[in-house]
């Protein structure tokens, strides 16, 4: 099997894996990018526009479900998009942007765990986060994010629960759209390098929109959200010490 056709079904499952538990999958579209060695420039903007669309189909999904509120989302995308952007034109050499983006994985894979493994009741969570802590985290997961080529939602949805902001069903909402928005921006600052987007995009994106659709419908469904967490916090702490050591 080419090495196209290899990651055409490696970036199905992510996105439907990650699609299960409300994520985009940028991150694990870099690690499976990684595991064959592709260029950084490649990685980052191949990476962004898989992640952009799946985060429009996770979106729709829970604004169609009645999950979206405006003043929920928009504190953590005042400054999530502009510093998204200016991360999104940070471009990193190759001997730095393998461990960079490795450390990245490696806190995604600790922080699906730490999600599994932890879940807080939703008694006295409050409706609305505090405007100017978002803002912060907005501005910084939003910087990270662009100048990695995640969408950032596997970062701000631990924050928000940590920090009981919003329930765990418009948390979900909220990072789709964080995602979403963040993906765009960060795609827009990274026009420079767009042309290193490899053939095969085209056929990747059809597949990662498959694995969104599914995943979406699995995971609402049937499969145990904490067992979708578990197999990616694996698959993204594999490839974090592949790309930390390579």
């Amino acid at each position: 099997m080419s090495v196209e056709a290899s990651l055409s079904v490696l970036f199905l499952i992510v996105a439907a894996l990650y699609a299960s538990v409300g994520q985009a999958g940028a991150s694990g579209y870099l690690a499976a990018m990684g595991l064959f060695g592709f260029a950084p420039s490649a990685m980052k903007v191949t990476a962004i526009a898989l992640n952009l669309l799946v985060a429009a189909i996770a979106t729709f999904q829970f604004w169609r479900n009645g999950l979206m509120s405006w003043r929920t989302f928009y504190p953590f995308a005042v400054l999530g998009f502009p510093f998204s952007f200016l991360g999104g034109a940070v471009h990193i050499p190759t001997h730095l942007y393998y461990p960079a983006v490795g450390v990245v994985l490696l806190l995604s894979a600790t922080q699906m765990i730490r999600s599994a493994m932890k879940r807080r009741p939703e008694v006295g969570i409050t409706a609305e986060p505090p405007f100017f802590p978002a803002l912060i985290a907005g501005a910084l997961i939003g910087f990270v994010s662009g100048t990695t080529g995640t969408g950032g939602g596997v970062f701000l949805a631990p924050v928000i629960l940590a920090m009981g902001w919003v329930s765990v069903r418009r948390t979900a909402a909220v990072c789709a759209a964080y995602n979403l928005l963040n993906s765009a921006a960060a795609l827009a600052g990274a026009h420079a390098i767009l042309n290193s987007i490899p053939a095969a995009f085209p056929m990747w994106l059809l597949m990662v929109g498959i694995g969104g659709l599914i995943g979406s419908f699995i995971g609402s469904r049937h499969l145990p959200e904490s067992a979708s967490r578990y197999i990616l916090a694996a698959i993204l702490f594999a490839s974090g010490v592949k790309l930390v050591f390579a």
